[in-house]
């Protein structure tokens, strides 16, 4: 069953992001800005992680899953650090992440022939 939630729950958020472009003027980069800030202030409420701890990777692996990471990142460190883990939380809990994005686009940037799409 664990499957079919994930299968669910990452359905549901891609349905919303495909309205989203479909339907409104937002652009790309706004629906992925708004995607993220949502999983934050979803976590900040509380809903988000009973909402991941269902899903599991249909929750967490979509872009709203980063903002949950960073939310719940930041919210370890203050408590662990006090008001310095505003600052240091986030980037902690999702370093792994931003790292994998930053090493596998190099390489896809090695291996790829750049120029214009026409």
């Amino acid at each position: 069953m664990h499957y079919v939630y994930a299968f669910l729950a990452g359905g549901a958020i891609c349905v919303v992001g495909q309205i989203l472009i479909d339907k409104t003027a937002l652009t790309p980069a706004r629906i992925l800005t708004g995607f993220v800030v949502a999983g934050v202030a979803l976590t900040a409420i509380g809903v988000y992680k009973p909402f991941a701890e269902i899903a599991g990777a249909g929750a967490t692996v979509p872009i709203s899953g980063f903002g949950y990471l960073m939310a719940s990142g930041m919210e370890e460190a203050i408590k662990q650090d006090g008001a310095l883990g505003i600052l240091t939380g986030a980037l902690t809990a999702s370093a792994a992440g931003i790292t994998a994005a930053i090493v596998f686009s190099l390489i896809a940037a090695l291996f790829s022939k750049p120029g214009d799409k026409s």
